[in-house]
């Protein structure tokens, strides 16, 4: 269990950090302030400042975020009238820091109870200073103060100029997609040095290895060294299609293209209906053929062949649940990643190597969908934004994005719950 539990940190927090850093890194480079880079959710275990942004570990590793200035999600603590706050006032009559917490004290800070403030625009606060409400005293504040917020973590406030919305289109659509591209990016290395560590490419063919005893392909009549040419007089390039395809019609008569010494005929079977995580799947009892490319070419283009074989897998299995109905037991959540990952590690390194490159494509492709509050529904609206020649109103992405955001909780609620009933029930 204990190398299991390290072993998920260890991938969820490659995937997570590799992911966000994609979103960090072009914010950056597009002029925007990434107020904080946080892994996992949840309370703050540790944290630290670095230059603009501050750097926090919570103590949920289920995700992560990249929180850039002026975006919906940038959970900015507004400072009410009546919040006692502290300032730290530099040598220039400038507020470097302003303290909102109870869990933090400034030294020689001069205690304020808010008035008002803006410190986006014209960067001011104002209140009663020690308590003496005969007065209102206002502070300027620095471009580049910094404010602890209610649970002690320090961050920069966001004044306009370095917020999301001040960089040009283009910039803010690449640092979206630049998340799912990491992701991408992760997948191809993996995969290549998974093949390195594997001494070569092994590739499923389209040719029968061996039939099972008792299988509907024996009883067929396949044989070893028999070549699956088409089902339904559909073409088939690769096993995994087949195997797909076969899953989809449990107790259904297909017609299978066996070529066997250099002759094709046809071949009717039934596949059996086999029940796998909940769901009636046909299966003929077939062990198909492997071959292994032990070039160095081979080693190097498997990361690009491995991810786009995977990647095609991932589009076959979202089409399916639109062609045959959606399911839970399609999805998968943290409990089936962890169950994943319990058999991984059980299987020795190179299998939780795997399972990190299917992983990353996984969530790649996922916060690619255009759903809002995920990478692609971000994109969506900076195409809408493109067509219309001008933004959303920001309290009109905040309701889109807290509405998508509402429902992917619920989903995440549904999907968890099903996976601790396939997994531990």
């Amino acid at each position: 269990m204990i190398v299991t539990i390290i072993t998920f940190i260890i991938v969820f927090g490659i995937l997570v950090i590799v992911h966000e850093f994609g979103h960090f890194y072009f914010a950056k480079k597009s002029g925007i302030l990434v107020r904080e880079f946080s892994v996992g959710m949840g309370p703050k275990a540790v944290a630290f400042r670095h230059n603009e942004t501050t750097y926090t570990l919570r103590f949920l590793p289920i995700g992560g975020y990249v929180r850039m200035a002026g975006v919906a999600d940038d959970e900015d603590e507004e400072l009410k009238p009546g919040t006692p706050v502290s300032l730290m006032v530099g040598k220039d009559g400038l507020v470097h820091s302003i303290n909102a917490s109870k869990k933090t004290t400034l030294f020689n800070g001069i205690p304020l109870a808010v008035t008002g403030s803006d410190l986006e625009k014209e960067l001011w606060i104002e209140g009663y200073e020690n308590g003496d409400e005969s007065s209102v005293k206002r502070y300027p504040v620095d471009h580049d103060a910094t404010i602890v917020e209610s649970d002690g973590t320090e961050v920069q406030i966001a004044p306009v100029d370095v917020q999301f919305q001040s960089a040009k289109l283009w910039q803010r659509m690449l640092t979206n997609f630049a998340g799912p591209m990491n992701n991408f990016i992760l997948a191809i290395i993996t995969f290549a040095i998974l093949a390195f560590m594997q001494g070569g490419v092994t590739t499923v063919t389209t040719t029968v290895d061996h039939t099972m005893a008792n299988s509907v392909a024996r009883q067929a009549g396949i044989k070893a060294g028999d070549q699956i040419t088409a089902i339904n007089g559909k073409k088939m390039t690769s096993a995994q299609s087949m195997s797909l395809l076969i899953q989809d019609n449990p107790n259904k008569k297909v017609t299978l293209s066996v070529k066997r010494a250099g002759q094709t005929k046809q071949v009717t079977v039934k596949p059996a209906a086999k029940t796998v995580s909940g769901n009636q799947v046909g299966q003929i009892g077939v062990q198909w053929a492997t071959h292994t490319d032990r070039s160095l070419g081979a080693k190097l283009a498997y990361g690009f062949t491995g991810s786009w074989g995977i990647t095609k897998q991932i589009f076959q299995v979202l089409g399916r649940m639109f062609t045959h109905g959606f399911s839970l037991n399609d999805l998968g959540g943290p409990v089936a990643i962890f169950a994943t990952t319990s058999q991984a590690a059980k299987s020795g390194v190179r299998t939780v190597i795997y399972l990190l490159a299917l992983l990353s494509i996984n969530l790649g492709i996922v916060n690619l969908l255009p759903i809002p509050a995920l990478d692609g529904g971000k994109l969506l609206l900076n195409i809408v934004e493109g067509i219309r020649g001008k933004p959303l109103r920001v309290e009109t992405e905040s309701v889109i994005t807290l509405i998508g955001f509402g429902l992917l909780m619920l989903l995440m609620i549904l999907v968890t719950w099903n996976d601790i009933q396939r997994y531990f029930f």
